[in-house]
């Protein structure tokens, strides 16, 4: 059995390859290990062991090894076998394959009986962890600090998501963009206010539910998108969570429908501007007179969600200065 990495011009090449583990999730290096193998085989096939109770979906995991790692053959199947029995994984790779590999490259022990039962070399590739020194179980129990191992898909999926929520004029704008800057990360705009403009260029004055549930949508899109870029934490100026206050403040009740759009996704964490600062029209804004009702209303659904969250009062230092703190307390890991 072979031991070494082996990517020299002179290394054994292969025609069919083979790597398979959990994947959860995919690191720096399972991609490590896959190009390995890409680069000695004519044909990769790595195979996803997934199960529904996992902390990760499988489907997520095999979506993402695909986009990471084009040029591999991705498949999923059902974990279902005793992990220790490295003669049932070798029968039912071949049935997975159609035929036994030429290769298995591994990072680990079982490795060695798992080509036996196959027939197949066996390349072991840094197995102490020295080139990438990750894991997954790494990973899952500190994400923030092994940022660098984890490719942006991987990274949209653990990213720590703020969102700065309030009333109209009570500076969600401001504070998303000094949070931003201080973090060193992206911030995602509000889409409503975009949406709003485009609106009100056009003339139109009355809202439907509708158009409520592409605003908390699009809103999701542009968050998900930003999340992969992200420094660790992503900054939003709010989120979908928020649009349901908004149409119930324009259509004049609550919406089922929205709700469900807007669990699609969470933050880890809200923070609520205060209504004590001065209203300032800006040429959109129509809220004045419902300013503080919405306040409460915001207060209310915080109260009743499982996220934290915060209320920020006081000048612009110091609700930035107030929301670093809460952050860096509950993520450490942030800079």
């Amino acid at each position: 059995m072979e031991k070494g990495a082996g990517r020299g011009m002179n290394a054994e090449r292969f025609g069919l390859g083979v790597v398979i583990g959990k994947f959860l999730p995919p690191h720096r290096g399972h991609r490590h290990l896959i190009e390995t193998a890409l680069s000695r085989c004519e044909r990769v096939v790595v195979i996803v062991c997934g199960k529904p109770v996992d902390p990760i979906p499988p489907e997520l995991r095999t979506s993402w090894l695909r986009e990471m790692i084009p040029a591999a053959e991705v498949m999923l199947i059902d974990d279902r076998y005793d992990e220790n029995d490295s003669r049932i994984w070798a029968r039912n790779t071949i049935g997975w394959l159609g035929r036994a590999p030429d290769a298995v490259f591994t990072s680990e022990d079982y490795g060695d009986r798992y080509a036996a039962h196959m027939g197949c070399a066996h390349v072991l590739v840094d197995q102490a962890r020295i080139t990438i020194p990750c894991s997954g179980t790494a990973v899952r129990t500190d994400p923030l600090a092994m940022w660098d191992f984890i490719d942006p898909p991987v990274r949209g999926w653990f990213a720590k998501r703020v969102a700065i929520v309030g009333a109209e004029s009570t500076g969600t704008t401001t504070l998303a963009m000094d949070l931003a800057e201080a973090l060193g990360t992206p911030w995602v705009a509000e889409y409503g206010r975009e949406y709003s403009e485009a609106k009100q260029a056009r003339g139109e004055g009355i809202w439907s539910t509708g158009e409520f549930h592409h605003i908390a949508r699009e809103q999701n899109r542009r968050e998900d998108i930003a999340a992969r870029e992200c420094n660790r934490v992503l900054v939003c100026d709010t989120d979908s969570f928020a649009t349901v206050l908004w149409h119930r403040r324009y259509v004049g009740r609550d919406d089922d429908a929205l709700k469900l759009i807007a669990k699609e996704r969470r933050a880890d964490l809200y923070l609520l501007t205060g209504d004590e600062i001065p209203f300032v029209q800006d040429g959109l804004r129509d809220g004045e007179h419902i300013r503080h009702e919405m306040h409460a209303w915001f207060e209310s659904a915080l109260r009743d969600q499982s996220v934290p969250w915060h209320l920020l009062r006081g000048d612009r230092g110091r609700r930035l200065g107030e929301s670093l703190e809460i952050i860096r307390s509950l993520w450490p890991g942030v800079a």
